[in-house]
């Protein structure tokens, strides 16, 4: 019984409590912040060593448009209604060929004022006839004649404005009503936007009514940042990728750079020429621009280890095990993975490029305590 007992007490008695494991917190010791050797939060902030700078790959949005300087738009000069389309979507057109015709009373009139001006230029060549035969014969005198000179010169004027005016859309003689819309360029008709019958006018036109291009030259819009600018300038050569063509690699040349940034993107539109014989990209086909840029002497790191504390940029450096300090840097370049270092960090040394905003608010933590103590004492 008396076994049993003290087997019972023994049980009943609760069970030693195991020791704490407790860390020292990191201290500042001449401006660094030193972690003990066997604190936790060690395993918590990866280094790696600074690199020397070299040229980046540096990778761009695009797209593709056509290419405006081998394109046209074509617009209703004047009112009337479709009778006949000649051409359509992916057909290739030759330079003045008609692509569609329009009855138009509005060319009508105009072609009407042709043959009119053409009538009252001979009428007056007629007068001018009779008023030389006149002077000759001593009837008439001097400012007659040159009154009748100036009336046929302003009647040929007219005349030529109007040939000029109906001449410009495709007819130099009689009334047809008939209006042609041409195209003034070889290339393909990539844009059709009318059909037989209807009625456009000039004025409520938001499309044009053909649209003609060389397909085998786009454009390439680029849009680029600040820092690219000074690799991107007229004639630098670029290299586009096609998602949709990832095999395929196609070459473009630069020919323009805005000298505005846009206020939403904060981009800076480029403009690049690209060759496309054999038509296997397409008006808004997106795509990547990838070119190497040239960078200035420095050392590279990845973005997670730059902060900013105000305007200055600063990185964590190990210098020893469990010693780090933060060091003030300047920037060259700031890319989305990578930043380059201009001043401020030397190849090879380790600075933190994880939990570094832990290592930041235990510095400050560190820096308060020290700064109490020191205030403290007497």
């Amino acid at each position: 019984m008396a076994l049993a007992v003290l087997a019972l007490l023994s049980a009943c008695q609760e069970p030693p409590s195991e020791p704490l494991v407790t860390s020292t917190s990191p201290i500042i010791q001449n401006q660094e912040l030193r972690y003990p050797a066997d604190h936790p939060q060690l395993l918590l902030l990866t280094t790696t060593p600074a690199t020397r700078a070299q040229d980046m790959a540096v990778e761009l949005p695009a797209r593709f448009v056509w290419n405006e300087e081998k394109t046209q738009r074509i617009y209703p000069a004047f009112a009337g209604r479709v009778t006949h389309i000649k051409a359509d979507i992916g057909q290739s057109v030759n330079a003045g060929q008609e692509l569609a015709l329009l009855a138009s009373p509005e060319f009508g009139a105009a072609q009407a004022d042709t043959s009119r001006a053409r009538i009252d230029a001979q009428l007056a060549q007629k007068a001018l006839a009779r008023q030389r035969e006149l002077f000759d014969a001593g009837v008439v005198a001097r400012k007659d004649l040159e009154q009748a000179e100036a009336e046929a010169a302003r009647a040929q004027a007219d005349v030529t404005r109007a040939q000029a005016r109906t001449s410009l859309y495709g007819s130099t003689s009689g009334v047809t009503l008939q209006l042609g819309l041409r195209s003034d360029i070889r290339g393909v008709v990539v844009e059709r936007n009318l059909n037989p019958g209807q009625e456009v006018r000039p004025e409520s036109v938001n499309a044009p009514l053909f649209v003609v291009s060389d397909p085998t030259s786009l454009w390439a819009q680029i849009d680029a940042q600040e820092a690219d600018v000074p690799d991107l300038r007229p004639g630098a050569k670029v290299v586009l990728i096609v998602p949709t063509l990832p095999d395929r690699r196609f070459e473009a040349t630069i020919a323009a750079v805005t000298d505005q940034i846009d206020p939403t993107t904060r981009t800076i539109k480029i403009r690049a020429v690209v060759a496309n014989p054999q038509r296997l990209l397409k008006n808004e086909m997106l795509a990547k621009v990838h070119y190497q840029r040239k960078v200035a002497p420095g050392v590279e790191v990845p973005a997670s280890a730059v902060f900013l504390r105000g305007n200055q940029h600063y990185v964590f450096v190990k210098s020893d095990l469990g010693l780090f300090s933060p060091r003030d840097v300047k920037l060259s370049y700031e890319g989305p993975k990578t930043v380059l270092l201009s001043e401020g960090l030397k190849e090879g040394e380790q600075v933190v490029i994880q939990n570094g905003l832990l290592l930041a608010r235990e510095l400050r933590i560190a820096q308060e305590a020290a700064h109490t103590i020191q205030a403290a004492k007497p």
